[in-house]
């Protein structure tokens, strides 16, 4: 099957990578300023004592080449619309398409375009950043994905792409829950960044502050909150494992969002906060600290020249 990965950042093009290296056909549609990086650098990992570079394939959207049998999108959330205008080409009417995006409004703007039947639900896991090269760098030795029908159950078309994506250094996983699995997601990444973003700090460094020790659990109870009022309940063992990451003294832990507004960058504010707390204020849950997390990551994209940014809205067919 000819695979496509769409963005050759720290996630997509650590996953690509790995499925380059394990022998399948995999292509990256880039834009032309990361096409450059590569193609000068090569796609370079490093980290945890090793280092792999390869020589991918590269296409940018006015070379797409056909259709392709799995289209793997994985941009920030705000880079979504480009992606999706960039990648139509590719979609045909075999494609699969699996996002690996956070938060879930990514999923209205993909079946909108491609049609709900051609789009799996997706879950990626893994600590890799990009550094200033553009180099891709493995920050720990996490790295799975988690991939399911909308609908829910299973399907021969899920089990067939398992078999292609496995095997390639990652785990794969498939879940008959994959809405859930992304909500279940969406609770950790939204306390996570919003821990980080209220203490301007790691996970150790609230730990290590009279009261930090309850501002993490605090924050992922509003969230397992909003996740339950729309129908995706958290179970209590992985609640308790949100808890647990949160409340580790010591930890350098921070969430990726925290670490682009750290640097002064764009975050992806809107899709992980302003739509939870949106869908919150419509389920009628409070979410005080959520809430906080959102204005002050509103200022924040204000001072980095975004002034076009709205608050987000949940209408009654979103907020599920």
């Amino acid at each position: 099957m000819r695979i496509l990965v769409v963005g050759a950042g720290a996630t997509g093009g650590y996953f690509g990578a790995q499925l380059q290296q394990a022998g399948r056909d995999v292509t990256f549609l880039v834009r032309p300023r990361r096409a450059d990086v590569l193609r000068e650098r090569g796609l370079r990992i490093t980290g945890l004592g090793t280092e792999t570079v390869l020589t991918p394939r590269l296409l940018t959207a006015a070379d797409i080449d056909g259709h392709y049998d799995i289209v793997l999108v994985s941009v920030k959330a705000t880079a979504l619309p480009a992606a999706i205008d960039d990648v139509a080409a590719a979609v045909g009417p075999r494609t699969t398409v699996i996002p690996f995006l956070n938060g879930m409004a990514h999923m209205d703007a993909l079946n909108e375009r491609f049609g709900a039947e051609a789009v799996l639900g997706g879950v990626v896991r893994v600590l890799t950043t990009l550094d200033a090269e553009g180099d891709i760098v493995r920050l720990g030795a996490l790295a799975e994905i988690v991939i399911g029908e909308q609908r829910g159950g299973t399907s021969q078309r899920v089990a067939r792409l398992a078999e292609v994506l496995s095997g390639a250094g990652f785990d794969l996983l498939v879940s008959p829950d994959i809405r859930g699995a992304m909500w279940h997601k969406w609770v950790f990444i939204s306390t996570l960044g919003a821990l980080n973003t209220l203490v301007r700090g790691s996970v150790g460094d609230a730990m290590a502050v009279p009261g930090g020790e309850r501002l993490g659990p605090q924050i992922a109870a509003e969230a397992a909150a909003v996740a339950a009022a729309a129908g995706y309940p958290v179970p209590t063992q992985t609640l308790d494992t949100v808890r647990a990451f949160m409340t580790r003294p010591g930890s350098a832990d921070t969430a990726s969002l925290y670490r682009d507004l750290v640097a002064g960058q764009p975050t992806e504010a809107e899709q992980i906060f302003g739509d939870l707390t949106a869908r919150a204020r419509a389920l009628g849950v409070p979410t005080p600290l959520l809430d906080a997390t959102t204005v002050a990551l509103r200022v924040h994209e204000q001072h980095v020249g975004r002034p076009d940014m709205v608050e987000t809205v949940a209408s009654p067919s979103t907020a599920r």
